[in-house]
């Protein structure tokens, strides 16, 4: 008889509450985030990601933690699954996701998918460092890492060919994450932590997030002018986040939340750093358009950083009223790949899919393909 595929199970439970609700993270934050009315959101996604192994649940057992941590989703699912660790505190701390790492990885597991943000991806790095194949399923605010995949979807369906017993490269990914005291105040200080061992399909795994200002200070400067001179009056413009659409607040003469998402009306700005649920109210039965950027080096457009654009946000604002800045240089460093949505709408992020018009300069456009064509 074939042993079945040993899978390892890590949920932790309170990553990325600090996106919808503008905390710009979740580390040392979850009271203060659930105080704000942040819902949960890595066990949904880990329910997305193993929906895609159901044909394939009498091939593969799951090694995982008690609770939300794991063991209640395995049940949820009907999988066949054994604990081997309970966490010690309610909620639970980055001690119980480095304790349930070092137990699953000494039972052995073929692979270890877990699902959480940089910090996540990190605790695991310092106890099992790259002595275990892992994959991280994306639920935090914040993914510099090159240990996840592009989207929860996405590391299902790894999962499944390695299930399947289909050949799948392994390499070595970086760990990164960021000060996230220094990143509520606008500034981005990335530390590399070490790596992981991955199984590297590249239309699967995300990129390392690329650091540093744009050097083509001309180029933002004409973009911005550009995006200015288009606004028009009694229109809620939603400025995303990121250093390109700050030149266009800078062009325009606003303060800017850099790491966060804001609200211009007529040349004024109306609402500054806005939660999901804010900016839901602000653009509900109001015209309103959205300006936003990509993630340099990994090319998300949603779901990285900015999950105060959530998907109610997204849909009242709509795909045709979407205006994506990026600079000729920033969709090379691409390298041919797509743009990407991981919304946590597996609808909507299907719907987000095609060809997009990119301003890329004054009056310049370049058309660039949002999803993978074949992307079920």
């Amino acid at each position: 008889m074939i042993n079945p595929f040993r899978l390892g199970l890590i949920i932790n439970p309170l990553a990325g509450l600090g996106g919808s609700v503008a905390l710009k993270g979740s580390d040392g934050m979850a009271a203060e985030a659930l105080a704000r009315g942040a819902v949960p959101m890595a066990g949904e996604r880990a329910a997305v990601a193993l929906s895609q192994l159901s044909a394939l649940k009498d091939q593969f057992q799951v090694v995982t933690v008690a609770g939300e941590m794991g063991a209640d989703l395995c049940q949820q699912l009907g999988l066949n699954y054994q604990v081997c660790y309970t966490p010690a505190t309610a909620p639970t701390v980055a001690a119980d996701t480095e304790q349930a790492a070092l137990a699953i990885a000494e039972q052995g597991v073929d692979l270890l998918l877990f699902a959480g943000g940089d910090g996540t991806a990190r605790n695991l790095c310092s106890v099992i460092g790259n002595s275990t194949t892992v994959l991280g399923i994306p639920a935090g605010c914040k993914i510099h890492s090159g240990v996840y995949a592009i989207s929860p979807q996405a590391a299902g369906k790894l999962v499944q060919r390695l299930i399947s017993g289909q050949l799948v490269t392994l390499a070595e990914a970086p760990v990164m994450d960021i000060d996230e005291t220094a990143f509520r105040q606008g500034v981005v200080k990335a530390r590399r932590y070490g790596e992981m061992r991955i199984p590297a399909e590249l239309r699967y795994v995300q990129s390392v997030k690329a650091a540093g200002k744009e050097s083509e200070e001309l180029v933002l400067d004409d973009l911005a002018a550009y995006v200015a001179g288009l606004m028009e009056d009694n229109i809620r413009y939603v400025m995303g986040s990121g250093s390109t659409v700050a030149a266009v607040m800078a062009e325009l003469g606003l303060a800017n939340t850099l790491l966060g998402v804001d609200v211009v009306e007529n040349g004024e700005l109306i609402a500054s750093d806005v939660t999901a649920t804010q900016l839901l109210e602000l653009v509900s039965d109001y015209p309103s358009k959205l300006v936003i950027t990509l993630i340099g080096g990994q090319g998300h457009v949603f779901g990285r950083g900015n999950q105060q654009l959530s998907p109610a946000v997204i849909k009242a604002i709509g795909r045709d009223n979407i205006m994506l800045l990026a600079t000729k240089t920033k969709l090379q460093q691409l390298n041919g790949r797509p743009l990407l949505a991981d919304t946590g709408d597996q609808t909507l992020d299907k719907a987000l899919h095609g060809l997009l018009n990119v301003l890329t300069g004054y009056n310049d456009y370049v058309i660039y393909r949002l999803g993978y064509q074949d992307e079920e």
